[in-house]
Order: structure tokens, then sequence, then C-alpha cells
């Protein structure tokens, strides 16, 4: 049984960073695309960032390039999400993903139905 269990969330500042941490429990990362997605209230869940072959493909959505860094440790079996420049847009549940659809390309992964497992999220409030 595959588990993702989210954390690094909390209340920020516009401007401030965040780095949000995924654990994978049941499997290998290494044998996964890992990703990132959020939900804002009242929005849909949206595509954040993915990883993909370690870290030899990877995506991020217009929002977030720039000012978020996805990467993954083979050892820690975790994937994180750097955040810097903290907007409160940014605002949102953040959710860890993972698929064992590795040979799809990204751009094709924007969508929640394209990935197998799910954590329960962390809470990133951007507030002054």
């Amino acid at each position: 049984q595959v588990q993702l269990v989210e954390s690094g969330g909390g209340s920020v500042q516009p401007g401030g960073s965040l780095r949000l941490s995924c654990v994978v429990s049941g499997g290998s990362i290494s044998h996964y695309t890992m990703g990132w997605f959020r939900q804002a209230p009242g929005k849909e869940r949206e595509f954040v960032a993915a990883a993909a072959f370690g870290e030899s493909f990877i995506r991020y959505s217009d929002s977030v390039k720039g000012r978020f860094t996805i990467s993954r440790d083979i050892g820690q079996n975790a994937v994180f999400l750097q955040m810097n420049s903290l907007k409160p847009e940014d605002t949102a549940v953040y959710y860890c993903a993972a698929t064992t659809d590795v040979t799809r390309p990204l751009e094709t992964m924007q969508s929640q139905s394209m990935w197998n497992y799910w954590g329960l999220g962390t809470q990133v409030t951007v507030s002054s």
C-alpha cells in the first residue's frame, strides 16, 4: 500500500518561503513520477509541479514558475517543494501525488485523473 504524507505547511507573510516535504512509504519514488497539486477554497485542485525520471524532466505551472522548485531525495524516499516569493494567491492546501505511468509526458499530467496516489494535504497560508 503506497502512502504519501505531506508536511511543512504553515502561515507565512508575502515574500516569504516554505519547504514542503512528501515522504512516501510502500514503494520507491524511483518507480514513480512525483508531483504537487494545490486546492484553494472554492476552487478546483490544480497542477503545480512534477518531476519524472529523477529530475530529468520537470514541469511547473505558469503561476509558480521561477518561484517554486521541485526536488526529490531517493535516500529519504521523499519529494520536496521549495516555495519562494510566496504570494497571497498561493494560499491553498497542497497535495503530493504519485503515478506509476512514468512514460507519459509531463505536459499531459496536469489532470488529477492521471495520478494514482495522493497524500492528505498540508495547508499553506500566505497573509500579512
